[in-house]
């Protein structure tokens, strides 16, 4: 009789293979084939119930949260799943004199249990990771309404944590990634490499389901509307369609918008405060008040003043920390690309720019664009605001930005430019003349070709090029690239 969490010792180690080939054959044929095919999955659930898993684990329309409701211990098994496991240190060595025979008999059969609840333990650990790539990556066609898309956002945040991240990270908004693989191990996947790559694609999943669902209809009715989780797709959808909503589904638009601004500001907020900022200003007086108290240095300064008699230290001067910054004044200047394909980056650095209009002696403009610019500059400070005024469209002509944005460059030692597009433009060679002019005047020019959250875009070889040759090389990654760059810049 087995127990809960582990399938049967007494297996060899074939049938724990032949287990774990058939949880994984099933995956594979319900991934390329939703209808059920009776052997594989009798197989399975066989093999299911053997290990002390429920059968429940099998059913694809059983969500991973209601699963984890039923059986609570499961949650913890979930969590960092499909993490890289370290291998297990060496500890085997052989006793002293006549015994040596027997030990050497009993590690054996030691090392034979200890492979068998290894293999019992990785076809457990195959059954769990089906179970959430089936959930995430089997989202059949036809319909979707507010319930499924809210279940498989659901899912997937199960499959972000089951890679070491924190549900919502993989998909976009400006969440950080932070997985908590590295790829050590024998054989095992490198996260390092995987994440990256598995995010636009889980954002390409939401954004093929937001398609889906009728949005409007579901906008209409706040009840369904409260099913919604924000998330980049969703925000594209709501972007596009603004125009053509009124009344309650409006309002319910804008508050889906409200709401994943404030979770994206809160993030790029705690990344802009923990960027490196400008050095102390020495000529600025510390202020006076406990939390800049120098404890240390006050000690060390009154040792003279120690009392032997009465074994005490008398301190007749306290000493702070300055913490005074210097800064200068600065303008920053952000023109961003507003086509359908930088709605990701358009949405990040709106949002980016807001928070650097908060920090002190810094002049922001923000300038939108597709084949018309739009100046949002007196918009800034409130992203949500800016992005309800922007206007997806689906040609590039930057020339017409660049009329916007060069005669804000007065003193170009005190701007710099950033430019956020792919940079596929209908007039490359005189918008790239007026980057190199503004480069060539000192200011600082930064082209920038994604600020996704998973860090993954295209941008034009022609334009990568050439800001090659010219010494500012496109910013392409990770948003917190573009942070620390404006940061060590403006303070």
């Amino acid at each position: 009789m087995t127990d809960q969490h582990t399938a049967p010792e007494s297996a060899p180690a074939p049938a724990h293979d032949a287990r774990r080939q058939v949880v994984y054959w099933r995956l594979l044929a319900r991934l390329f084939d939703q209808e059920e095919q009776p052997a594989l999955e009798s197989a399975s659930l066989a093999v299911v119930e053997d290990i002390g898993l429920p059968g429940a684990l099998l059913d694809p329309q059983v969500s991973v949260d209601s699963l984890v409701q039923r059986h609570p211990e499961l949650a913890a098994e979930f969590d960092g799943l499909m993490v890289p496991r370290p291998p297990e240190p060496d500890g085997s060595g052989a006793d002293d004199g006549d015994d040596v025979d027997d030990a050497d008999d009993d590690g054996g059969n030691a090392d034979d249990a200890d492979d068998g609840r290894d293999r019992a333990a990785e076809v457990r650990r195959a059954a769990l990771v089906s179970k959430v790539l089936l959930n995430v990556f089997a989202t059949g066609g036809g319909a979707v309404t507010a319930g499924q898309l809210a279940r498989w956002q659901a899912d997937a945040g199960w499959l972000e944590r089951a890679l070491g991240c924190r549900p919502g990270e993989l998909r976009g908004g400006g969440r950080g990634v932070s997985p908590t693989g590295t790829g050590a191990g024998h054989g095992a996947p490198d996260l390092s490499r995987l994440i990256p790559a598995i995010g636009p694609d889980l954002a390409a999943i939401e954004a093929d389901l937001v398609k889906r669902m009728q949005l409007r209809e579901v906008l209409a009715d706040p009840q369904l509307a409260a099913r919604l989780t924000p998330s980049m797709s969703l925000i594209e959808q709501l972007l596009r369609d603004k125009n053509n909503l009124s009344g309650v589904a409006l309002a319910n638009a804008k508050a889906l918008i409200r709401r994943f601004v404030d979770e994206v500001a809160e993030v790029l907020r705690t990344q802009v405060e923990k960027a490196t900022v400008g050095a102390i200003d020495r000529s600025v007086p510390p202020k006076r008040v406990f939390r800049n108290l120098d404890l240390d240095r006050t000690i060390w300064k009154n040792l003279t003043n120690w009392s032997p008699e009465d074994e005490k230290l008398y301190v007749d001067r306290l000493y702070y920390r300055q913490t005074a910054r210097r800064t200068t004044p600065q303008r920053l200047v952000v023109v961003v690309d507003q086509s359908g394909s930088m709605v990701d980056s358009m949405v990040n650095c709106t949002i980016l720019a807001s928070i650097f209009a908060g920090l002190p002696k810094v002049d922001v403009h923000l300038i939108a664009y597709d084949t018309q610019a739009l100046d949002l500059t007196p918009w800034v400070h409130d992203p949500f605001e800016t992005l309800l005024r922007t206007n997806l469209g689906g040609g590039t002509d930057g020339t017409v930005a660049m009329a916007l944005a060069q005669p804000l460059i007065a003193e170009p030692r005190n701007t710099v430019v950033v430019w956020i597009s792919d940079f596929y433009e209908w007039r490359s060679e005189p918008l790239f003349e007026s980057m190199a002019a503004i480069h060539r005047s000192g200011a600082r020019f930064i082209p920038v070709g994604s600020v996704t959250s998973s860090g993954r875009g295209s941008v034009n070889p022609w334009f990568r090029e050439r800001f090659k040759d010219l010494g500012t090389p496109v910013l392409s990654g990770h948003i917190r690239k573009l942070v620390h760059e404006l940061k060590s810049f403006l303070t």
